[in-house]
């Protein structure tokens, strides 16, 4: 049998054995970006449709803005609220470095983007005879939010559910900005990253598993509100 493996099998083993420090990252990651994705889509849905179902100045700069920020490599943006958040900076006197509550920041700017660009993208794409119906009976911005948000509700699930797989797997962010400290701020990702250069493969590929085993879940949600 080969390294990859008996490896594999060990890796099996460790999570059906229930390690609990495996099991408290795994808690660690979930939350931490489930209450990234609540908070950021909380924001960029209502955000998304206002800028969708109205005209205004440099809207289409702010489109290529949000591409270039859905595109922005994840060690910048860890980078930047590095430096606001570190005891010199900014927000330094808040203490949020080395935190949970950092790396939420951090993934809130990373899918904050990615969720409103999606979300213009969906109300852009709606049956213009809606924005028509709604214009016509004189209802107002705030009226039109809801006939939309109704209109489109499983598309936005579908938008928060890929704003959340795309949080749990961030790694760069979370690495910088919370420390990947043990019982702590340690997720799945920066734990695999630390567990494979220890030489601890077996505990990173279980890790490893388990994120896949939540992508999948991820996706199989995706698959199952998606319009046939």
């Amino acid at each position: 049998m080969d390294y990859f493996s008996q490896s594999l099998i060990s890796a099996i083993h460790l999570l059906f054995q229930f390690d609990p420090n495996i099991y408290f990252i795994i808690w660690t990651s979930l939350k931490i970006s489930l209450i990234a994705t609540l908070f950021a889509s909380l924001v960029a849905i209502p955000l998304g449709m206002v800028m969708a179902i109205n005209q205004f100045f440099a809207k289409k700069f702010l489109q290529q803005l949000l591409n270039t920020l859905m595109a922005m490599p994840t060690v910048m943006i860890g980078l930047i609220l590095y430096g606001l958040l570190s005891r010199k900076g900014l927000f330094g006197h808040y203490a949020l470095l080395y935190t949970e509550n950092a790396i939420i920041l951090g993934e809130i700017c990373l899918i904050l983007p990615i969720i409103i660009n999606m979300t213009l993208t969906a109300v852009l794409a709606t049956d213009p005879r809606l924005l028509t119906t709604l214009k016509s009976i004189g209802a107002s911005q705030s009226q039109s939010l809801l006939p939309l948000f109704k209109e489109l509700k499983f598309v936005f699930l579908a938008i928060i559910i890929t704003g959340f797989g795309r949080a749990i797997g961030e790694v760069g962010a979370a690495m910088m900005l919370g420390g990947n400290i043990h019982g702590s701020t340690r997720t799945l990702t920066t734990a695999i990253a630390l567990e494979t250069s220890k030489g601890a493969f077996e505990m990173g590929l279980a890790l490893g598993i388990a994120l896949l085993c939540i992508a999948f879940i991820v996706n199989f949600l995706l698959q199952k509100i998606s319009p046939s």
